[in-house]
């Protein structure tokens, strides 16, 4: 028997607008659609009526888990645009917040993920860590959230506790591989809810533009910091986690492998922070031209284009966020799988679509 079914726009498990229809044979999926874009937030639009200033904080808010990484990266593309070398210690200040940030977006989705699996216990560690990471946020910035960190041409505030981060990057790291790290590798529970399922291969996540864990859990060793060093990033020692079975599965172990590998660059960059300024003073306009920006997010790459025409306000800003190229893969994701994990899969993927929906 076939039928089609369709999750979405509004849904009890989608806390977003966005919209899957499946169609079945039985309990199989054999086809897939996908809807995004039923919100229209207006940040493009709005971020060529206000100036240079005020599109920090509004780019801040493309993704409440990325806020860091999105005004970082408009940041970084204005100091292109007007040739500004900004402080070493400010570059190093930015890495260490875009490392907890990328800490803090992997745990919310490993607890979500554990609450999907229906494990409750690693629900609660992996939310107590979520916890202990946000307050190393708070107490660096004043925010949980969006941290105001960044303005052009450097940072708004020092790291002044950094025992505090080092201290706290340590227990989560120790903990994420003793403990959870393990459970989510090895435990049968997991096992049989996330391997083989969801398989995007190799090929589909070329084909299909895949950026961030989603792709290296697929096998394609990507990752920007390493391969297009920007901050403090081509000074510090990482890995890059990679898996090849492309399932759910692994990309729980892929994004598990990130967290510890971020609590090993706060470290090093806490260890090697240089000494100095953390910003050039007021920057409020740059020379007209065009620029662009590629950061790897949370999720993975995340573009920007900005265009100055030689005002306070720029001319262009356009943005493309890892969801959007992720998004899409949950259509090879979902084919020849059972209907019931259609749920798991797309949120495996860890989609944004309010920042998607821009």
């Amino acid at each position: 028997m076939s039928y089609r079914i369709a999750v979405g726009p509004y849904h009890i498990a989608l806390e977003e607008p966005y919209k899957i229809e499946v169609e079945c044979e039985g309990e199989t999926v054999v086809g897939a659609n996908l809807k995004v874009g039923f919100n229209f937030r207006g940040i493009e639009w709005l971020a060529e009526r206000k100036n240079i200033t005020q599109c920090i904080a509004l780019l801040e808010r493309v993704c409440g888990i990325c806020s860091h990484t999105h005004s970082m990266t408009f940041c970084m593309g204005v100091e292109r645009l007007g040739g500004l070398e900004i402080p070493a210690r400010a570059s190093y200040v930015r890495t260490v917040v875009a490392e907890l940030e990328r800490i803090h977006s992997h745990l919310l989705w490993a607890g979500v993920a554990a609450e999907m699996i229906g494990f409750q216990t690693v629900f609660m560690q992996i939310f107590r860590l979520r916890e202990r990471v946000m307050d190393l946020l708070e107490s660096s910035s004043g925010n949980r959230v969006n941290y105001s960190m960044n303005r052009v041409g450097g940072v708004n505030r020092d790291l002044d506790r950094a025992d505090a981060i080092r201290a706290g990057a340590r227990e989560i790291g120790e903990v994420v591989a003793k403990t959870v790290l393990p459970l989510f590798a090895s435990d049968r529970t997991v096992a049989a809810r996330c391997r083989g399922v969801g398989r995007l291969t190799l090929a589909d996540a070329i084909a299909y533009g895949a950026v961030g864990p989603v792709a290296r859990a697929s096998g394609l060793d990507v990752d920007l910091r390493r391969d297009s060093p920007y901050l403090a990033y081509g000074d510090l020692d990482f890995t890059v986690p990679v898996a090849k079975e492309g399932d759910v599965l692994s990309r729980v172990v892929v994004r598990a492998l990130e967290i510890v590998e971020s609590c090993r660059l706060i470290e090093q960059a806490l260890d090697r922070m240089p000494a100095g300024p953390l910003h050039l003073g007021e920057v409020f306009s740059v020379p007209a031209g065009e620029t662009v920006l590629r950061v790897e997010a949370p999720r993975g790459e995340v573009f920007y284009y900005l265009e100055s025409n030689g005002t306070d306000r720029l001319a262009r800003v356009k943005v493309r966020t890892p969801s959007f190229a992720n998004i899409p893969t949950a259509v090879p994701m979902v084919k020849g799988g059972m209907l019931a994990d259609v749920p798991l899969v797309q949120a495996a993927i860890d989609p944004c679509y309010s920042c998607t929906d821009r």
